[in-house]
């Protein structure tokens, strides 16, 4: 049996109009690139019909796609369902993505060449097609916890990032399983530790390819002020 190489975190919520095609653009890139991996699709509570989409495709795709199903917690903690389980599976390398379209494939090939002498390849929105109010809240956000941190967290949140499994498993250790922006945590619990090698990809950012959007403004900047107050969760 082929050694499966990469476990691919993706949470979702409310996808069914999009994910078949989303999951079918990724699946084949990954085929082409010869990348052996699982897709964890975490289905977080959707209300649509999501669930049986998802299990539509795992039968066209046995043991490549894995549909997990949980209760409704939001994103941060629809991935750390997702990271628990890939270090569960203990494959080399964890690969996270949303689910609305706006994560292209065509940039993984990069992600992929980049772990030969990386730890983390990590993705930096340079360009994004889903309104400039998104753009003025990943800066400001940016801006907030470097400033807190001590630290340029460059794209802190971004759903496009590649990680040896080995330490994605020794930072969670770190990050509250509650905590609820998980991925700003991780970031920041993998900056902290100095011994990591690093590598950025420039990526453009797509809109929604379907679907709407479940995340507004007030709720964005609740849970940013939620996230400074809390960060002194996160240990050291």
């Amino acid at each position: 049996m082929k050694t499966v190489e990469l476990a691919i975190v993706m949470p979702i919520y409310n996808e069914a109009a999009n994910i078949e095609t989303v999951v079918t653009e990724w699946l084949e890139e990954l085929n082409r690139l010869g990348v052996s991996f699982a897709l964890l699709a975490i289905n977080d509570g959707s209300k649509d019909a999501t669930g049986e989409v998802l299990q539509k495709l795992a039968q066209r795709f046995p043991d490549v796609v894995v549909p997990i199903e949980k209760k409704n917690a939001g994103h941060g903690l629809a991935c750390r369902t997702g990271y628990s389980l890939a270090v569960a599976r203990d494959q080399a390398w964890t690969f996270q993505i949303d689910s609305d379209g706006q994560c292209d494939p065509q940039f993984f090939a990069e992600f992929w060449k980049g772990r030969e002498d990386a730890d983390c390849v990590f993705g930096v929105r340079t360009s994004r097609d889903d309104g400039f109010s998104r753009v003025l809240i990943s800066a400001a956000c940016r801006f907030l916890t470097s400033l807190v941190s001590g630290m340029d967290l460059k794209d802190l949140n971004v759903p496009y990032r590649l990680m040896r499994t080995s330490v994605l498993k020794e930072a969670l250790l770190k990050i509250p399983d509650d905590f609820d922006m998980q991925n700003v945590a991780l970031t920041l619990t993998l900056k902290r530790n100095s011994a990591l090698r690093w590598k950025y990809v420039p990526i453009h950012f797509r809109d929604r390819q379907g679907g709407t959007n479940s995340i507004n403004i007030r709720r964005i900047l609740a849970m940013g002020w939620g996230l400074l107050i809390n960060l002194h969760r996160i240990k050291r």
